[in-house]
Protein backbone atom coordinates (compact mmCIF):
# COMPACT_ATOMS: atom_id res chain seq x y z
CA UNK A 1 0.00 0.00 0.00
CA UNK A 2 1.01 3.44 -1.05
CA UNK A 3 2.36 5.92 1.69
CA UNK A 4 -0.23 8.62 2.55
CA UNK A 5 1.37 11.71 2.88
CA UNK A 6 0.31 13.85 6.20
CA UNK A 7 -2.25 16.16 4.65
CA UNK A 8 -3.73 15.09 1.37
CA UNK A 9 -6.24 17.25 -0.66
CA UNK A 10 -8.82 14.45 -1.58
CA UNK A 11 -11.39 16.84 -3.78
CA UNK A 12 -12.10 20.16 -3.67
CA UNK A 13 -14.57 19.98 -0.44
CA UNK A 14 -12.38 16.92 1.10
CA UNK A 15 -9.11 17.07 2.57
CA UNK A 16 -7.77 14.16 4.79
CA UNK A 17 -5.20 14.80 7.97
CA UNK A 18 -3.45 11.58 9.53
CA UNK A 19 -4.15 11.30 13.21
CA UNK A 20 -0.11 10.71 13.05
CA UNK A 21 -1.37 7.12 15.35
CA UNK A 22 0.18 4.23 12.83
CA UNK A 23 -0.26 0.77 14.41
CA UNK A 24 -1.26 -2.70 13.57
CA UNK A 25 -5.16 -1.91 13.80
CA UNK A 26 -5.10 2.24 12.98
CA UNK A 27 -2.90 1.22 9.70
CA UNK A 28 -1.34 4.63 8.58
CA UNK A 29 -3.42 6.49 11.40
CA UNK A 30 -6.86 7.61 11.77
CA UNK A 31 -8.22 9.64 9.29
CA UNK A 32 -9.41 12.66 9.93
CA UNK A 33 -11.16 14.91 7.72
CA UNK A 34 -11.81 18.54 6.64
CA UNK A 35 -15.25 18.88 4.95
CA UNK A 36 -16.38 22.00 3.11
CA UNK A 37 -15.22 24.49 0.53
CA UNK A 38 -15.95 27.94 2.62
CA UNK A 39 -13.62 29.54 5.54
CA UNK A 40 -16.13 27.34 7.70
CA UNK A 41 -15.33 23.56 7.93
CA UNK A 42 -16.55 20.18 9.13
CA UNK A 43 -13.97 18.35 10.80
CA UNK A 44 -14.76 14.36 11.07
CA UNK A 45 -12.96 12.68 13.83
CA UNK A 46 -9.77 13.85 15.54
CA UNK A 47 -7.35 11.13 16.30
CA UNK A 48 -6.31 10.03 19.47
CA UNK A 49 -5.01 13.10 20.89
CA UNK A 50 -1.19 13.03 19.59
CA UNK A 51 0.20 16.65 19.68
CA UNK A 52 1.56 16.14 16.55
CA UNK A 53 -1.66 16.09 14.94
CA UNK A 54 -3.05 19.29 16.49
CA UNK A 55 0.09 21.17 15.02
CA UNK A 56 -0.94 19.39 11.86
CA UNK A 57 -4.24 20.53 11.97
CA UNK A 58 -3.11 23.90 13.25
CA UNK A 59 -0.88 24.13 10.63
CA UNK A 60 -3.74 23.17 7.76
CA UNK A 61 -6.05 25.64 9.07
CA UNK A 62 -3.66 28.27 9.33
CA UNK A 63 -2.66 27.90 5.81
CA UNK A 64 -5.69 29.40 4.03
CA UNK A 65 -6.75 30.74 7.32
CA UNK A 66 -9.82 28.23 8.02
CA UNK A 67 -11.46 27.58 11.34
CA UNK A 68 -13.88 24.70 12.54
CA UNK A 69 -17.91 25.17 12.65
CA UNK A 70 -18.65 21.50 13.66
CA UNK A 71 -17.12 18.16 14.71
CA UNK A 72 -18.09 15.22 14.17
CA UNK A 73 -17.31 11.64 15.79
CA UNK A 74 -17.62 8.41 13.66
CA UNK A 75 -18.04 6.37 16.79
CA UNK A 76 -16.50 6.60 21.02
CA UNK A 77 -13.47 4.82 20.09
CA UNK A 78 -10.28 6.99 21.71
CA UNK A 79 -8.42 6.69 18.09
CA UNK A 80 -11.76 9.04 16.73
CA UNK A 81 -12.65 10.82 19.68
CA UNK A 82 -9.17 11.52 21.72
CA UNK A 83 -8.35 14.41 19.66
CA UNK A 84 -11.49 16.54 21.12
CA UNK A 85 -9.80 18.00 23.78
CA UNK A 86 -6.81 19.24 22.44
CA UNK A 87 -8.83 21.11 19.36
CA UNK A 88 -11.33 22.50 22.17
CA UNK A 89 -8.39 23.96 24.86
CA UNK A 90 -6.36 25.59 21.42
CA UNK A 91 -9.79 27.22 20.28
CA UNK A 92 -10.57 28.42 23.44
CA UNK A 93 -7.15 29.70 24.27
CA UNK A 94 -7.04 31.67 21.36
CA UNK A 95 -10.44 33.60 21.60
CA UNK A 96 -11.57 31.73 18.48
CA UNK A 97 -15.36 30.37 18.46
CA UNK A 98 -15.85 26.56 19.90
CA UNK A 99 -16.90 23.93 17.68
CA UNK A 100 -19.78 22.38 18.19
CA UNK A 101 -19.45 18.84 19.32
CA UNK A 102 -21.59 16.07 17.37
CA UNK A 103 -21.98 12.17 18.31
CA UNK A 104 -24.78 9.41 18.13
CA UNK A 105 -25.43 8.77 22.00
CA UNK A 106 -23.45 6.21 23.99
CA UNK A 107 -23.84 5.17 27.83
CA UNK A 108 -19.82 5.53 28.52
CA UNK A 109 -19.49 9.04 26.16
CA UNK A 110 -17.07 11.15 28.18
CA UNK A 111 -17.10 14.41 25.86
CA UNK A 112 -20.29 16.41 25.78
CA UNK A 113 -22.31 16.71 22.35
CA UNK A 114 -25.22 17.14 20.61
CA UNK A 115 -26.82 14.18 19.41
CA UNK A 116 -26.85 12.61 16.34
CA UNK A 117 -29.78 11.02 14.73
CA UNK A 118 -30.35 8.77 12.01
CA UNK A 119 -31.14 10.80 8.70
CA UNK A 120 -30.01 14.39 10.09
CA UNK A 121 -28.35 17.00 7.25
CA UNK A 122 -25.05 18.95 8.78
CA UNK A 123 -24.58 21.96 6.14
CA UNK A 124 -21.36 24.19 5.51
CA UNK A 125 -20.33 25.99 2.56
CA UNK A 126 -19.71 23.25 -0.39
CA UNK A 127 -20.78 20.72 1.72
CA UNK A 128 -24.24 18.60 2.87
CA UNK A 129 -23.94 15.36 5.02
CA UNK A 130 -26.44 13.33 6.00
CA UNK A 131 -26.09 10.96 8.89
CA UNK A 132 -26.13 7.47 8.17
CA UNK A 133 -26.61 4.99 11.67
CA UNK A 134 -24.25 2.08 11.11
CA UNK A 135 -24.12 0.15 14.34
CA UNK A 136 -22.23 -3.24 14.50
CA UNK A 137 -18.14 -1.98 14.59
CA UNK A 138 -19.47 -0.42 18.04
CA UNK A 139 -23.22 0.84 18.94
CA UNK A 140 -22.93 4.21 18.04
CA UNK A 141 -21.40 4.15 14.79
CA UNK A 142 -22.55 6.59 12.10
CA UNK A 143 -21.12 6.84 9.07
CA UNK A 144 -21.88 10.22 6.64
CA UNK A 145 -22.98 10.46 3.25
CA UNK A 146 -21.53 13.53 1.43
CA UNK A 147 -24.73 14.89 -1.20
CA UNK A 148 -22.42 16.55 -3.26
CA UNK A 149 -20.00 14.14 -4.32
CA UNK A 150 -22.29 11.01 -4.02
CA UNK A 151 -19.20 9.62 -1.62
CA UNK A 152 -19.38 8.63 1.52
CA UNK A 153 -17.42 8.21 4.94
CA UNK A 154 -17.12 4.87 6.26
CA UNK A 155 -15.46 5.15 9.88
CA UNK A 156 -14.74 2.14 10.61
CA UNK A 157 -17.48 -0.57 9.32
CA UNK A 158 -15.19 -0.17 5.90
CA UNK A 159 -11.17 0.32 5.85
CA UNK A 160 -8.86 1.14 2.91
CA UNK A 161 -7.61 -2.07 3.70
CA UNK A 162 -8.05 -5.49 5.10
CA UNK A 163 -11.35 -5.57 7.47
CA UNK A 164 -12.61 -4.62 10.49
CA UNK A 165 -13.54 -6.02 13.43
CA UNK A 166 -17.25 -5.73 14.89
CA UNK A 167 -19.07 -6.55 17.93
CA UNK A 168 -22.62 -7.53 16.39
CA UNK A 169 -22.23 -9.16 13.52
CA UNK A 170 -26.03 -9.10 12.35
CA UNK A 171 -26.17 -5.05 13.01
CA UNK A 172 -22.64 -4.93 10.92
CA UNK A 173 -23.85 -6.51 8.11
CA UNK A 174 -27.44 -4.68 7.77
CA UNK A 175 -25.02 -1.53 8.10
CA UNK A 176 -23.21 -2.35 5.08
CA UNK A 177 -26.41 -3.33 3.17
CA UNK A 178 -27.28 0.13 4.09
CA UNK A 179 -24.27 2.02 3.30
CA UNK A 180 -24.48 0.20 -0.21
CA UNK A 181 -28.29 1.70 -0.75
CA UNK A 182 -27.00 5.35 -1.07
CA UNK A 183 -25.12 3.84 -4.35
CA UNK A 184 -22.18 5.84 -3.36
CA UNK A 185 -19.20 6.19 -5.89
CA UNK A 186 -16.21 6.31 -3.06
CA UNK A 187 -15.35 5.68 0.76
CA UNK A 188 -13.42 7.80 2.60
CA UNK A 189 -12.36 5.16 5.38
CA UNK A 190 -11.24 5.92 8.84
CA UNK A 191 -8.24 4.24 8.17
CA UNK A 192 -6.19 3.76 5.23
CA UNK A 193 -6.51 5.01 1.36
CA UNK A 194 -9.51 6.05 -0.10
CA UNK A 195 -11.60 2.86 -1.69
CA UNK A 196 -12.48 4.03 -5.09
CA UNK A 197 -15.15 1.35 -5.99
CA UNK A 198 -17.46 1.77 -3.44
CA UNK A 199 -20.30 -0.84 -4.54
CA UNK A 200 -17.88 -3.16 -4.79
CA UNK A 201 -16.21 -3.22 -1.75
CA UNK A 202 -19.35 -3.17 0.50
CA UNK A 203 -20.00 -6.30 -1.44
CA UNK A 204 -17.01 -7.60 -0.81
CA UNK A 205 -16.96 -6.95 2.84
CA UNK A 206 -20.83 -8.78 3.18
CA UNK A 207 -19.61 -11.08 0.87
CA UNK A 208 -16.41 -11.99 3.36
CA UNK A 209 -18.75 -12.32 6.35
CA UNK A 210 -20.86 -14.84 4.41
CA UNK A 211 -17.72 -16.54 3.43
CA UNK A 212 -15.80 -16.61 6.58
CA UNK A 213 -19.31 -18.11 8.33
CA UNK A 214 -19.34 -20.65 5.83
CA UNK A 215 -15.44 -21.74 6.90
CA UNK A 216 -16.50 -21.94 10.29
CA UNK A 217 -18.81 -24.05 9.92
CA UNK A 218 -16.71 -26.03 7.74
CA UNK A 219 -14.26 -26.12 10.38
CA UNK A 220 -16.16 -27.20 13.27
CA UNK A 221 -17.26 -29.64 11.05
CA UNK A 222 -14.09 -31.45 10.00
CA UNK A 223 -12.71 -31.41 13.98
CA UNK A 224 -15.64 -32.39 15.22
CA UNK A 225 -17.21 -32.24 18.80
CA UNK A 226 -17.09 -29.76 20.73
CA UNK A 227 -14.61 -26.67 19.38
CA UNK A 228 -13.53 -22.92 21.28
CA UNK A 229 -13.42 -19.92 19.31
CA UNK A 230 -9.73 -20.43 19.64
CA UNK A 231 -9.26 -23.68 17.65
CA UNK A 232 -11.32 -22.34 14.71
CA UNK A 233 -8.69 -19.41 14.89
CA UNK A 234 -5.28 -21.99 15.06
CA UNK A 235 -7.03 -23.43 11.71
CA UNK A 236 -8.33 -20.33 9.90
CA UNK A 237 -5.76 -18.03 10.67
CA UNK A 238 -2.80 -20.45 10.74
CA UNK A 239 -0.96 -17.97 8.17
CA UNK A 240 -1.41 -14.79 10.22
CA UNK A 241 0.76 -13.48 12.50
CA UNK A 242 -0.50 -14.34 16.21
CA UNK A 243 -0.29 -10.58 17.20
CA UNK A 244 -3.98 -10.48 15.42
CA UNK A 245 -5.47 -13.87 16.63
CA UNK A 246 -6.95 -12.42 19.90
CA UNK A 247 -8.43 -9.71 17.35
CA UNK A 248 -9.94 -12.83 15.34
CA UNK A 249 -10.41 -14.72 17.98
CA UNK A 250 -12.92 -11.95 18.83
CA UNK A 251 -14.75 -11.30 15.61
CA UNK A 252 -15.23 -15.64 15.62
CA UNK A 253 -17.04 -15.45 18.42
CA UNK A 254 -19.29 -12.56 16.75
CA UNK A 255 -19.96 -14.73 13.62
CA UNK A 256 -20.71 -17.66 16.48
CA UNK A 257 -23.13 -15.73 18.39
CA UNK A 258 -25.03 -14.79 14.75
CA UNK A 259 -25.16 -18.80 14.09
CA UNK A 260 -26.49 -19.67 17.21
CA UNK A 261 -29.15 -17.24 16.57
CA UNK A 262 -29.41 -18.77 13.22
CA UNK A 263 -29.86 -22.12 14.96
CA UNK A 264 -26.91 -23.57 12.71
CA UNK A 265 -24.36 -23.85 16.16
CA UNK A 266 -25.41 -24.63 20.21
CA UNK A 267 -23.08 -22.84 22.90
CA UNK A 268 -21.71 -24.69 25.87
CA UNK A 269 -20.31 -24.13 29.25
CA UNK A 270 -16.86 -22.90 29.16
CA UNK A 271 -16.27 -21.84 25.96
CA UNK A 272 -17.14 -24.51 23.85
CA UNK A 273 -19.49 -24.35 21.08
CA UNK A 274 -21.26 -27.58 19.22
CA UNK A 275 -22.37 -28.02 15.25
CA UNK A 276 -25.35 -28.56 15.18
CA UNK A 277 -26.23 -31.74 12.67
CA UNK A 278 -28.29 -30.61 9.88
CA UNK A 279 -25.99 -27.48 9.38
CA UNK A 280 -24.34 -27.43 6.06
CA UNK A 281 -22.03 -24.77 4.18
Amino acid sequence: MAKLPPVTQLTDVVTRILGLNPGTFTLQGTNTYLIGTGKSRILLDTGEGKASYLSLLVSTLSLDQLTISDILLSHYHLDHVGGVSDIISYFASNNLPLPRIHKYPYAEDKVKCQPLEDGQVIKTEGATLRVVTTPGHTEDHVAFYLEEERTIFSGDCVLGQGTTVFTDLEAYMNSLLKMKSFQPTKIYPGHGPVVQDAISKLGEYYQHRLERENQIIKVMAQLGGTVTAREIVEVIYKDYPKNVWEAAERGVVMHLKKLEKDGRVERLDGGKWLLKREAKW
